[in-house]
């Protein structure tokens, strides 16, 4: 009868797919998964254990997404903030970790036919080195995929990341390679972590807790938030439908509001541009006033130098990061005064 039971299920699932597609869905969900520990004191079990099966809910929960025509996943694997809990707890984390990439780099056929890219977001060199090869393993065989994304934060919070963004701007800088009149919010949102990927549409917390914790605090800005009282390791394809019709039902007035946020950026930026060129005019000053066909010529060539800077600098800064991935694990952090 179980397998009666499976079957039906089954269909219900995908009848529930079919109905919610029928509306706006969303392109990319991100999760904090919290609950494990608790779970694991509810069901009478090691607190690693319930670590291992949140994992284990993760790749149950990828399917579903798969099913929902939904593309791009990020999680909140471990914060920075992590590593202040006990010594066992954090080893067996890190060790919890290894398993799975490993498992991951077992799995590359797999991955190709689904076209699974796995990114991992967050300051690797605080990592082990030996997990450290292993996530940029996982990360280097999957970058050409590109038929799904799951994005793996790991040691990371979204304060550290944007204080990495701003750094990485003031180093453009201190490089010559951009002026510290580029610097805008456009270009802070190129330079953080997870700038290969759009903003997260939704965005669940599981367990009954009503904050973010540090994550994803820039992009979730015009994200639906969904907050739902249900431990991770026991979360359902039905909870997930349930986060998906929250976030259709809030869709005309997120997409409202993330419109007119672009259309702010963009008079921003106009504005930007045309106070430098009306300050390098007026250093060049030869006394002639400029008519209104020049000074839209003398716009248009600085916007388009701008662009030209910012791109040789993003792509500057993507080498940088890249060569981390191909020579990992030859530096790591002290952790004592985190």
């Amino acid at each position: 009868m179980s397998w009666i039971r499976e079957r039906q299920l089954s269909f219900l699932e995908r009848l529930t797919a079919n109905i919610l597609k029928a509306g706006p869905m969303p392109k990319h969900v991100a999760f904090i998964m919290d609950g494990n520990r608790r779970f694991a004191q509810k069901a009478h079990v090691e607190r690693q254990e319930g670590h291992s099966q949140g994992f284990e809910k993760l790749a149950e929960t990828l399917r579903w997404c798969l099913n929902l025509g939904i593309h791009e996943v990020t999680v909140y694997a471990f914060s920075i903030e992590n590593f202040k809990r006990s010594k066992e707890e954090v080893d067996g984390l890190m060790e919890l970790a290894r398993q799975k990439f490993s498992r991951l780099l077992t799995e590359q056929e797999n991955l190709e036919k689904h076209g699974v890219c796995i990114r991992v977001l967050g300051d690797l060199t605080l990592l082990p080195a030996d997990l450290q090869q292993l996530i940029a393993k996982s990360v280097v065989a999957t970058k050409a995929h590109n038929k799904c994304f799951l994005n793996v934060c790991f040691a990371y919070t979204s304060r550290y990341e944007i204080a990495n963004a701003v750094k990485e701007m003031a180093w453009g800088v201190e490089q010559g390679l951009i002026k510290s009149s580029d610097v805008s919010e456009v270009l802070l949102s190129e330079c953080l972590y997870s700038s290969n990927s759009p903003n997260p549409d939704l965005l669940i917390r599981t367990s009954g807790e009503v904050r973010l914790s540090d994550f994803l605090l820039w992009q979730t800005s015009y994200s639906c938030l969904v907050f739902q009282s249900v431990l991770w390791p026991e979360y359902s394809f039905w909870n997930l439908c349930e986060a998906v019709l929250q976030y259709q039902l809030s869709y005309p007035s997120l997409q409202k509001a993330r419109d007119l946020h672009r259309e702010d950026q963009a008079l921003q930026q106009m504005e930007a541009d045309r106070s430098c060129v009306a300050e390098l005019l007026q250093h060049r000053g030869n006394g002639e006033p400029m008519d209104a066909q020049s000074r839209q010529k003398e716009l248009l060539n600085y916007t388009a130098s701008r662009e030209e800077r910012v791109h040789c600098f993003l792509n500057t800064l993507q080498h940088k990061r890249d060569t981390f991935f191909s020579r990992p694990g030859r530096s790591e952090k002290r952790l004592k005064e985190l």
